[in-house]
């Protein structure tokens, strides 16, 4: 009987633990900040978004076709680009249909896919997906040699570096990501406030951040409401990457009989859930804390109407909602932390110009590449 090969032992080398540790945890921090948790300059997507919409356009869902199970198109980005489970695959496509999440939705979801009460999204054996015109623009001339391509993680498919980008989805959507010792927080724009800002760029290339600001004036969040900021503590974000920025709830004066009034809230913060945001002011109510409330309703359908009563017709609107906005979430901070992954794969805080630049050079390459092709 033949025996078996025994493989030679290799020699036992001595590391130290901290030098081991070190390597390793290095590793795992850079493949977390470039393959995980910061979007590209770019498209301003991450992996997980760019294999996601990829897959979805191999499946031809389209604007104009019908719509597939969520649990299809996530069995395929797992199956084919994306190693990991398929909740985080879901999650984001959840998120990229959401209306109240994203500025310009990526997918169009049929079915149950959450509230801005923070009620989860259904199964995805129940739900139903395809893509929009906005991730069609991000997709647009891929098959023109217009970007890279490299393989998957089994090597038996290939995925693209990065997207065209007809469409500037970094700010226009916005990104938030949290990686090991940098975070981002890029918040959503105004599509033609950045196609102006874009236009006048190309025309003047020297333009400086204060003229860009003249038409990329401020954040223009899905869920609405107000910007409480000067024009100098937006430009100075814009200027530096980094900043907070406060935005409150819009109200409006409903007049009612015999003199009385009551205070409608008609949008609120970014990311600020309706009914923990209602469960917070009747506690605070319960706890007599707010001494000018008389009394809160949630009237919302589809739209966002919560209604409040005042205790005294005599005080004003504006110091009611003063004092809700100071212990409530009808005011917000917003961080913004302008950190993004270069063309060249490095992670780093840019500003305003400097991020239209990047996309308007992208483009350019792009339309470069498709010439060529043709």
């Amino acid at each position: 009987m033949a025996k078996t090969p025994v493989a030679e032992a290799k020699p036992i080398e001595t590391v130290s633990f901290k030098d081991a540790l070190g390597e390793r945890y290095l590793a795992y921090a850079l493949s977390t900040i470039t393959a995980r948790s910061l979007p590209d300059v770019r498209d301003g997507l991450k992996p997980v978004h760019r294999r996601l919409l990829y897959a979805m356009m191999q499946l031809k869902l389209d604007p104009a076709s019908g719509y597939k199970k969520c649990a299809r198109v996530v069995g395929d980005v797992i199956g084919k680009y994306h190693p990991h489970g398929d909740t985080a695959v879901y999650d984001t496509m959840v998120r990229l249909a959401q209306t109240f999440s994203v500025r310009y939705p990526l997918v169009d979801g049929q079915g149950n896919f959450g509230s801005i009460d923070g009620d989860n999204a259904a199964a995805m054996r129940y739900t139903e997906a395809k893509l929009t015109d906005a991730a069609i623009l991000l997709m647009e001339d891929m098959d023109s040699d217009t970007v890279d391509f490299r393989p998957t993680y089994d090597g038996t498919e290939q995925e693209p570096v990065v997207m065209p980008a007809g469409f500037p989805n970094l700010l226009a959507n916005g990104a938030e990501g949290i990686a090991v010792g940098m975070a981002c927080a890029i918040p959503p724009h105004n599509i033609l406030e950045l196609c102006d800002a874009l236009v006048h760029l190309i025309k003047h290339p020297n333009a400086s951040i204060e003229k860009l600001t003249d038409y990329v004036q401020g954040p223009d969040f899905p869920t609405g409401g107000l910007l409480a900021e000067s024009r100098q503590t937006i430009l100075d974000t814009y200027t530096n990457g980094r900043g907070s920025l406060r935005v409150r709830a819009r109200w409006e004066k409903e007049q009612l009989s015999h003199g009385l009034w009551q205070v409608v809230i008609t949008e609120i913060p970014y990311q600020v859930q309706k009914s923990k945001l209602i469960e917070k002011i009747a506690e605070l109510f319960r706890e007599k804390k707010l001494p000018l409330l008389a009394n809160i309703q949630d009237e919302s359908t589809g739209n966002v109407r919560v209604v409040l009563e005042s205790r005294s017709k005599n005080i004003g609107p504006e110091l009611l909602m003063e004092s809700l906005y100071r212990v409530t979430d009808l005011e917000i901070r917003y961080g913004v932390n302008m950190n993004v992954l270069g063309a060249e794969g490095i992670p780093r805080v840019i500003n305003l110009r400097e991020m239209l630049q990047e996309f308007l050079n992208h483009r350019h390459e792009v339309l470069i590449r498709k010439s060529k092709n043709r």
